[in-house]
């Protein structure tokens, strides 16, 4: 195994660009005159304008998005003393971390000095470059003064994070830990074992938060620091105890807390035995803990346990703070990381682990479902919610602290523009719950027996976005529900076998034999066809009894658009309907037809999409710029899906010249503007970004939007149905949670609107 790991790093740090980081381009700089706008003679004025006023640094440059990752390589990792060169790899990896979490650039800078005054020096003649600082991989003691040094003479933020943000992550676990136990921070009793620079930062702020001194013990490696040592440096001798112990197996004998920095296996069962009841422990040694996670979890029942491991409950993970801290720091151009900015990022961390778990990190550690409890005290490092918790947290305190230059006013506005920032939200979809919860409609979830359809229903529940209304066998939904620890009260279940009461089968079959009496449908066709979960839950739709409806991670699309143009019918003025995703990337939102309905569509069903597709781009309150997509340009090539494509052109052109589209062209030209207008002048979106592409069949639109989403463009949203008279909406069988949750909200909306027509009022 241990080698299976070395080979894979070290080909993962080799393949293709040597290391993880690289400096891309932020501004246009393909012609002659973006390169005299980037350097000589434009870059003059920005010069002049920071040498009036130097904050101007922020406004002009990078600076307010650039982090220096700085070390001298004396405590790399578990490596120790491994040099600057042969840490470089690690000061990467940090900016990696901070470019993914937050958004924020970084570059790393290994100083090749151990000479504390001299470092300094180094780091203080570079700061100007930076908006902040992150000190990394700097041994004990010295490590306390450069940073001390290094606060106290630039204006910019600077932090240990070795210290601090194992100190701040730990102390957000603590807190929670103590909340579940029922204990007090300023009444427990805390050994800490290993007296370096994490340790004694940690054991600061937890005294910063509450904890007494007196009830604190530390132990290094010759045993607890007492005040009849004579061979403690001053940062050992605040934490000396004057009780008269020796040993850690004295010291945590009826402790309430153990946290450990220290090396491997140096706690025991019997160790744990003797701490008081409802013991925490901390065991954060890295690779191994001070006592692994069997033992401890042998040792008592009513152990609370946190590691530094990803692959055990309770990670101690420093990830869950120092990308974010810095990311309110820099936006508020802070002069500093004080202690009223690590504080608050403690209690965000520690308020987000008892919200509601969002599916997509269920789903990033194949959990089942988590909530606030002894095996989930802190945030996953990978839920997207602690960019907006912590920064703007961190962000408020900088701003409070008198230590901000830059006010924030808006916290909303910032929350927004940090999502938008990282794509882990989607602009329509929070304006779109917004609409739901303001007026929330009843859907019908056909194929509730799927866990992913199930856990959908009963988040949109939660969140106000709908009235779910399940169709299934009580039992069995139950028994799911129970299996994916969810609860099922207050939904409705419809029990289509066994809703004698309300005669549904028979009353819904007379209604569609009636309404299709002319097309050969007969009462007794209609009555079997209602066996299907499906046909009964269109007509709850059809017949008011529901205002949409979802199906699709179970049935076949082929059956299911076939039903809904039975049940429900294709909106007037059209013959056809088809189906939309939409793709929210960095280069904005695009909108792609047909994804989902129409095999091989012929001039006329192209035509009807994409007629839909303007309307519903228009709904999604963009204005369409469409694009018909094939593997030739502007007829080129007269056969095959060329020819449909021109057609349907052409009749769009004469007969709907309101919309904004042209045709056919290959992808690239499409997406590429400077390349379509200098090719083809005559086109008609000429000068205009194309958001909107309506590809020729759908094995091409279907196969595009995936390979998207595969290659990590960007989210979906969809597929959204086009051209039914009611809202009627199909998943596929690969949706997740959040892709039915994210369509059952666009359905929710699009049942308002059918609302409002039939109102009169749009």
């Amino acid at each position: 195994m241990a080698k299976s790991i070395k080979e894979e790093a070290l080909r993962y740090h080799a393949e293709g660009k040597p290391g993880k980081i690289e400096v891309i381009p932020t501004k246009p700089y393909s012609t002659q005159n973006d390169l005299a706008l980037a350097y000589s003679p434009g870059v003059a004025e920005p010069c002049l304008e920071i040498e009036k006023n130097p904050l101007d640094a922020y406004k002009y440059t990078a600076k307010g998005n650039l982090v220096a990752v700085i070390s001298n390589g004396t405590a790399v990792l578990g490596l120790g003393d491994i040099g600057a060169m042969a840490g470089k790899p690690v000061m990467e990896g940090k900016g990696l971390l901070f470019k993914i979490f937050a958004g924020i650039d970084v570059f790393d800078i290994e100083v090749d000095e151990k000479d504390p005054e001299k470092f300094i020096q180094t780091v203080k003649a570079i700061a100007p470059t930076f908006g902040g600082i992150n000190l990394e991989d700097i041994k004990a003691p010295e490590c306390f003064e450069i940073e001390q040094r290094l606060k106290a003479e630039l204006d910019i933020p600077v932090m240990h994070d070795d210290q601090h943000g194992t100190a701040i992550i730990s102390a957000a676990g603590l807190l929670n830990a103590l909340e579940l136990t029922g204990k007090k921070i300023e009444e427990v009793r805390i050994v800490v074992n290993g007296a370096g620079a994490a340790s004694i930062s940690c054991t600061k702020l937890y005294v910063l938060l509450g904890a007494k001194k007196e009830n604190i013990v530390m132990c290094d490696s010759k045993g607890v620091l007492s005040v009849h040592r004579t061979d403690l440096n001053a940062s050992k001798k605040e934490f000396a105890t004057t009780r008269d112990i020796k040993t850690l197996a004295e010291a945590v004998v009826g402790a309430d807390v153990f946290l450990g920095l220290s090396v491997a296996n140096v706690l025991t069962k019997e160790m744990v035995r003797t701490m008081n009841n409802n013991p925490i422990v901390f065991a954060l040694a890295n690779p191994n803990p001070e006592i692994s996670y069997q033992e401890a979890m042998a040792s008592r029942e009513d152990l609370i346990f946190a590691t530094g491991r990803s692959d055990y409950p309770n990670q101690i993970n420093n990830v869950l703070g120092f990308p974010y801290i810095f990311r309110g720091a820099l936006d508020t151009h802070a002069k500093a990381i004080n202690e009223e900015m690590k504080v608050a990022a403690v209690y965000a961390i520690a308020e987000l682990a008892k919200e509601p778990v969002p599916d997509v990190v269920n789903a990033a550690y194949k959990l089942k479902r988590t909530s606030f409890g002894r095996d989930y005290i802190l945030p996953k490092p990978l839920d997207p919610r602690l960019l907006t918790s912590v920064s703007v947290a961190v962000a408020k305190a900088a701003i409070e602290s008198g230590v901000a230059r830059k006010e924030i006013t808006d916290w909303e506005g910032y929350r927004r523009h940090l999502k938008d920032m990282m794509g882990y939200d989607n602009k329509l979809i929070r304006s779109f719950t917004d609409m739901a919860k303001a007026n929330p409609k009843r859907v019908v979830f056909a194929e509730a027996n799927h866990a992913n359809m199930l856990k959908a229903a009963v988040e949109a529940k939660a969140e106000g976005i709908c009235i779910p209304i399940l169709l299934g066998n009580e039992e069995r939904l139950y028994k799911i529900a129970a299996e994916e620890n969810i609860s099922l009260e207050g939904i409705e279940i419809v029990n289509m076998r066994h809703d004698r009461e309300n005669d549904r089968r028979e009353r819904y079959a007379r209604i569609l034999s009636e309404k299709k009496a002319r097309e050969g449908i007969t009462y007794t066709e209609a009555y079997e066809t209602m066996v299907d979960r499906n046909a009964f839950g269109m007509m709850m739709v059809e017949t008011g009894e529901a205002d949409a409806f979802m199906t699709g991670v179970y049935s076949r699309y082929t059956t299911i658009t076939k039903l809904a143009e039975q049940i429900i019918g294709i909106r007037p003025t059209y013959n056809h309907f088809g189906a939309m995703n939409i793709i929210s990337c960095k280069k904005g939102t695009l909108f792609i037809a047909d994804t989902l309905i129409n095999r091989h569509p012929s001039t006329e069903v192209l035509v009807d999409v994409a007629r839909l597709t303007h309307d519903a781009v228009n709904f999604f309150a963009h204005d369409p710029v469409m694009a018909m997509v094939s593997y030739s340009n502007f007829g080129a090539d007269k056969k095959g899906s060329p020819r449909k494509v021109h057609e349907a052109i052409d009749y769009l052109h004469k007969k709907h010249p309101e919309i904004m589209i042209d045709g056919e062209m290959q992808v690239n030209f499409a997406l590429d503007q400077k390349l379509r207008d200098e090719t083809y002048p005559f086109n008609k979106m000429k000068g205009k970004e194309v958001n909107t592409l309506i590809f020729p069949n759908l094995s091409s639109a279907n196969g595009a939007y995936k390979l998207l989403l595969e290659m990590g463009v960007g989210e979906t949203i969809g597929p959204i149905q086009m051209g039914l008279n009611k809202p009627i909406h199909f998943t596929d069988i690969a949706s997740s949670t959040r892709d039915i949750l994210n369509l059952t909200t666009v359905a929710v909306v699009d049942a308002i609107v059918q609302e409002q027509i039939e109102k009169g009022i749009r």
